[in-house]
């Protein structure tokens, strides 16, 4: 199954490292974010990707037009320009880059790109964002709901820590970002069918994918959370980078457990 991933946005959150790179373009351990994310997805055999290009496209086609011979070993021979590759260590992956525009909000990426889902049902992510979601088991879940669009759910967790008191202000004890707090949000990590073409209008340029045509899907009862408890985490802030960074350095990556590296 194909996977969509938006890749257009600029990143302004985390301006300190987008104004370099687009947003999917950053780093973590030596690789982009944008390569996590596809590592996930191929863990589970799905290594067809259709990339929503906007702010700064241009360099996450140069990434993927030379990463063979980056991953490689090679000869040159200058005085011919020939390249001889005596090994390769790419993964399978097919990528189809669509530029999908500068400014259009994700309905409209999203309604951009169908063309190349062939109208078959495919998934879809956001290019910030990484997780231990089992993909088989979201899939599985998915064909079981009967449903035009499932959404990962996870559970928000507070930036700040949290007290426990008493009425009268007594502390009892203190807990550093909560991981439980009861309230579910969108975790992205989607599965669609081809009906979704009917819920992105001709207007889709202008709108959030997460605005109108999630509204209308859950309206009509069409859209259904796959409850995920385990690590997810969105890389909005710089401060977010660094915790990824740390994980992935410390062999502690939970996203990763599953990549061939």
């Amino acid at each position: 199954m194909k996977v969509v991933i938006f890749a257009g946005g600029r990143g302004t959150r985390i301006s300190e490292e987008s104004t370099l790179r687009p947003k999917p373009m950053i780093a973590i351990g030596g690789r982009p974010i944008l390569w996590h994310i596809m590592k996930i997805y191929a863990a589970y055999g799905h290594t067809e990707f259709i990339i929503c290009l906007g702010y700064k496209g241009w360099m996450i086609k140069e990434y993927f037009i030379n990463y063979y011979h980056h991953n490689a070993d090679l000869t040159v021979d200058l005085k011919d320009n020939s390249v001889e590759v005596h090994s390769n260590h790419a993964e399978p992956f097919k990528i189809t880059l669509v530029e999908t525009g500068l400014d259009t909000s994700t309905a409209g990426r999203l309604r951009r790109v169908l063309p190349y889902t062939n109208g078959e049902p495919f998934m879809l992510t956001y290019g910030d964002g990484v997780s231990d979601v089992d993909i088989n088991k979201l899939l599985a879940f998915h064909q079981q709901s009967g449903r035009i669009c499932t959404m990962t759910s996870i559970q928000a967790t507070s930036r700040f820590g949290v007290i426990k008191m008493d009425d009268k202000g007594k502390i009892s004890s203190f807990e550093e970002k909560p991981a439980d707090s009861g309230t579910w949000i969108n975790g992205g990590f989607f599965v669609l069918q081809p009906e979704i073409k009917d819920y992105l209008h001709p207007d889709a340029d202008e709108v959030m994918w997460e605005r109108q045509p999630m509204d209308d899907l859950a309206k009509e009862g069409q859209i259904a959370a796959y409850k995920h408890h385990g690590f997810w985490k969105a890389m909005d802030t710089l401060r977010d980078k660094e915790e990824l960074e740390g994980l992935w350095e410390k062999n502690n990556a939970p996203w990763a457990k599953n990549f061939n590296q």
